[in-house]
This record gives C-alpha cells, sequence and structure tokens, in this order.
C-alpha cells in the first residue's frame, strides 16, 4: 500500500526507516530519498511512529 503518493513511498519502506531509527516524518523522508511535497501522508506516518513506539514501550516491559 501506498503512504505517500506524491513520492511513491510505500508501507513497508516507512516500517523499514522507522526500524533503522526514523522518529520523524522527515528522517523518513530522508530514508527514502524524497521529501513532503502535499504532506498528506505525513498524519499517516505519525500513525505509523506512533504505533511503533507504543509496541516497543509494551516489548520493553
Amino acid at each position: 500500500m501506498y503512504v505517500c503518493n506524491c513520492n511513491g513511498i510505500r508501507e513497508r519502506q516507512v516500517r523499514a526507516a522507522i526500524a533503522a531509527g526514523a522518529t520523524k516524518p522527515a528522517q523518513i523522508f530522508k530514508a527514502c530519498d524524497s521529501a513532503a511535497q502535499c504532506a498528506r501522508c505525513v498524519c499517516d506516518m505519525r500513525k505509523m511512529l506512533d504505533e511503533s513506539r507504543e509496541t516497543m514501550r509494551f516489548a520493553a516491559e
């Protein structure tokens, strides 16, 4: 599934960037060699980042 239609960034690319240490949408764009254009995807990226943080929090307990 595409997260960012403007740059053709797929969900697996976002998840890979998060796994590699991205903590902000800007870092995800950088990891994908792109930049925000219309920024509609930023909310989805933030949601994925929050989900990842939540998962890590539970894993640490």
